[in-house]
């Protein structure tokens, strides 16, 4: 009987430690509400001039500068960009019901695109899809290289409306590792 509530103790303190520990995925089920979101994210540091040059940052608060950000563009485990882990779309998979309304709301302090792409790739700023040493640059997503990408500098909204059964993916055409994959249910 001891070693049952000693099972069960040890197993309650995992699952929390695991719950304090795991990030949740937000995830939105198929069945409620009519419209999701998603949140653009980045920590840019507003006090450093490093920023401005590349239109600087919106944020009132921040704690990454543009060292910290060049510094983590590149991972000695990884064959391509990896980007600064503050900088991602929130969530990173979505699903949602056919005709349902997707809002997107930028809450980081530079600037991002939410581009619908066929397949994840570079964006269109190259210093930014560097590759690891003896390694190709990650080559474009050609929808980042097309006109009529719409930029959302720092607090702004946009919606994505009609889009079909299946799955959609989504990139920042500035940094290519922010993305999400939409995943769209029958009505």
């Amino acid at each position: 009987m001891r070693s049952i509530a000693l099972v069960v103790g040890l197993m309650t303190g995992v699952g929390l430690l695991t719950a304090s520990v795991v990030p949740p995925t937000v995830v939105a089920d198929l069945q409620g509400g009519d419209e999701r979101q998603v949140v653009l994210r980045d920590d840019c540091d507003p006090t450093d001039p490093g920023w401005t040059p590349t239109g600087g940052c919106s944020l009132p608060e921040g704690d990454v500068n543009l060292a910290e950000f060049n510094a983590y563009l590149l991972s000695p485990l990884a064959p391509s960009v990896i980007g600064h882990p503050a900088w991602w779309f929130d969530p990173g998979y979505l699903k949602v019901r056919a005709g349902k309304r997707i809002k997107i709301a930028n809450a980081g302090g530079r600037t991002h695109t939410f581009t619908e792409v066929a397949n994840f790739g570079g964006g269109r700023v190259p210093p930014l899809n560097a590759g690891q040493p003896g390694t190709a640059a990650l080559i474009p997503a050609p929808e980042c290289l097309a006109p009529g990408v719409i930029n959302l500098p720092g607090g702004a909204r946009d919606v994505v409306e009609g889009l079909a059964s299946g799955d959609h993916r989504f990139q920042c055409c500035i940094h290519p590792w922010m993305r999400t994959l939409v995943k769209v249910g029958e009505d």
